[in-house]
């Protein structure tokens, strides 16, 4: 046979010489497709664009302007980047992997001779440049998985030994582009002309394949795009994520704080940090009480007997601290799933009563490595908005329903987009096949006849059930986690919860897991970035700063601050005997609202003049006037 049929996705086929390769089905469509063909997917597999085609199969091209051709041009570029580090250090680096990620991609090094710096990003993206411009093919080879470990061994290349050590394959695919070899499942870019636009981000610390007893890495972050002002355009996203930082915006608004001397992971909340989290949590309380949830409250610990009934001791033991108790072990809790069962156990349950809503501001603690820790957004201990709904199969779809309502809601207030997702059962879990089908069923179900899309996760839900994962965009289009719904069949069977049904018989309830925020922690880092500090008027720890313009007005700024504080304004007054402009400057720094400005004009006409964090001002008005519009402005939140 010398010639090869091609069915592209329209359906449309195509007949091409044996051995044509995918990028000679895109050059005969179009220059233009075939200069933004960067892989292809060949019956199903993803393969190179050079591949040659023996046998009839489908065909999918892999362009540029998708995210897994994007994939695979980070991929490449980090190959590009581990072969200017090799040009350019020797034998002092050894490469270990460099994977593309969602921002860019980062590659593994090893030294110990070497520590790399920001100062040498210049040099080694100059390197990357002459090694682009060389027009380098890049070229795809297999070998006998002994002659892999051999070439490795003999370039010195010890952990490129040790993972081919590891692959269970006989045969193993490299890539070479000049005088660089990698190890690697592939695909790439024809060559390395392609790589027109990439940066060094930053340096990090990684532990070899993530383990703390293994040797010490040296990542390098970088990203790339397929032209340069798509880079420029992210290096500025990335600048303005920078001055948003919540870590940084936490120190100089003084909200929260972390101590090595209390532990990692575990965030101590100075004054304004504690009342804003107060004010966010009255918010859930009084919407949550809207909705018909019983606010309930569960211990810290619990035995460790009942955290194995859960299937959380076989299944998250991992992630959970321990504590011995007049001999008898206790588990402090990483969920509050297990109080709130114990609640709905407590007495006989009819079908009259339910659907159950027991709602708790529950604080947890779980094991998370230091390494992944990340400011507010990733602790050991936290709060979450946690409720569970105990429900009949035949009430389920309303109530998931209800929740998504709720979270859409709810993420109106603040402002937030969000994408959806579900997460499919995991490899370790528990519960049958029929209640996990069931479970995810019923998510698609609520999430189809409310109309909105999803996708799905496969792998990712909780070891007891399917979620569906809400992901919020913030102001710089970042993804968050925080709203999750979870479906589960199996824990009310372990825990044998049941109700007394129009029949009189004993009948078994479904429990549907769900926070709207999250982690109030989280929550809040995301808020942070979200407004850069600018939190809006009902939600400030702050609302306004009475600030005089001289001590002529010092007692009358008293007076102003003392009616506003009793009428409920959160208010502050700087009184110094400094400028003006030098008092609402810092101000402005600190992120409140309004400054009431109070001159001998104001004093005499019993006012004061309301200037905006913009730089905006109000017209004069009295204190009274001033609680008033505080107080419709947020009217809506409380």
């Amino acid at each position: 046979m010398d010639q090869v049929h091609v069915t592209l996705p329209d359906g449309s086929r195509r007949e091409f010489p044996v051995g044509s390769t995918p990028l000679d089905v895109a050059r005969s469509i179009g220059e233009r497709l075939a200069r933004d063909t960067v892989a292809a997917k060949v019956d199903g597999r993803l393969v190179d664009a050079n591949t040659p085609l023996n046998v009839d199969s489908k065909l999918e091209l892999v362009t540029l302007g998708t995210p897994l051709g994007l994939e695979v041009y980070r991929h490449s570029a980090a190959h590009l980047m581990a072969h200017a580090v090799k040009s350019l250090y020797g034998d002092q680096v050894q490469v270990t992997i460099g994977p593309a990620i969602e921002t860019g991609f980062y590659y593994d090094f090893f030294s110990e001779k070497h520590t790399f710096t920001p100062e040498e990003f210049d040099s080694i993206e100059q390197k990357m440049s002459e090694l682009a411009e060389q027009d380098l093919p890049i070229v795809r080879e297999e070998m006998s998985r002994d002659s892999a470990i051999q070439l490795f061994r003999d370039m010195g290349e010890a952990f490129k030994v040790q993972l081919i050590e590891d692959l269970p394959n006989e045969t193993v695919s490299l890539y070479r582009q000049g005088d660089f070899v990698d190890l690697c499942r592939g695909p790439h870019l024809p060559s390395t002309r392609h790589l027109k636009a990439f940066k060094l981000i930053s340096v990090a610390g990684a532990y070899w394949r993530g383990d703390e007893r293994n040797a010490m890495l040296q990542r390098i972050y970088a990203t790339a795009f397929p032209d340069k002002k798509e880079l420029r355009a992210y290096l500025l996203r990335l600048e303005e994520a920078k001055k948003r930082d919540h870590r940084r915006l936490g120190r100089e608004l003084d909200l929260f704080s972390f101590n090595e001397e209390a532990g990692p992971g575990l965030v101590i909340w100075h004054p304004k940090g504690a009342l804003l989290r107060t004010l966010l949590e009255d918010f859930e309380r009084r919407e949550h009480l809207k909705r018909g949830y019983d606010i309930v409250m569960g211990p810290q610990i619990l035995r460790t007997d009942l955290w194995k009934t859960s299937g959380h001791y076989e299944n998250y033991r991992e992630n959970m601290y321990f504590t011995e108790v007049e001999g008898q072990s206790f588990g402090i809790k990483p969920m509050n799933c297990l109080a709130h069962m114990l609640i709905y156990k407590s007495q006989m349950r009819s079908y009259r009563d339910l659907p159950l809503r027991y709602f708790e501001l529950g604080t947890v603690h779980r094991h998370e490595k230091s390494g992944v820790l990340h400011g507010l957004l990733r602790v050991r201990g936290f709060t979450q908005d946690d409720a569970h709904i105990l429900c009949m199969p035949e009430q389920l779809d309303a109530e998931i329903k209800g929740v998504l309502r709720f979270v859409q809601d709810v993420m109106g207030i603040f402002g937030f987009e969000y994408e959806m997702e579900i997460s499919t059962r995991p490899e370790k879990s528990i519960g049958s096949d029929a209640d996990w089908e069931r479970a995810t069923g019923a998510l698609m179900s609520a999430l189809n006849d409310s109309g909105l899309p999803y996708e799905i996760n496969e792998g990712d839900g909780a070891f007891y059930g399917p979620k569906i994962d809400i992901k919020l965009k913030d102001a710089l289009d970042r993804r968050w986690q925080c709203a999750t719904i979870q479906c589960d069949f199996t824990l009310p069977e372990r825990f044998d919860l049941t109700y007394v049904g129009r029949d009189g018989e004993r009948h078994r309830p479904v429990m549907v897991h769900r926070v709207i925020l999250g982690a109030i922690e989280r929550f809040v880092g995301v808020l942070i970035e979200h407004f850069a500090g600018n939190f809006p008027l009902w939600l400030s720890p702050v609302q306004a700063v009475v600030v005089n313009v001289t001590d002529n007005q010092a007692e009358y700024a008293e007076k102003v601050y003392s009616a506003l504080r009793a009428e409920g304004v959160r208010v502050q007054k700087d009184l110094r005997n400094e400028k003006l402009g030098f008092k609402i400057r810092e101000a402005q720094v600190e992120k409140v609202p309004y400054m009431l400005v109070v001159g001998d004009k104001e004093m005499a006409d019993g006012t004061v003049a309301p200037r905006f964090r913009n730089g905006k001002t109000l017209d004069p008005m009295t204190p009274a006037e001033f609680v008033r519009f505080v107080q419709e402005e947020c009217r809506q939140y409380h």
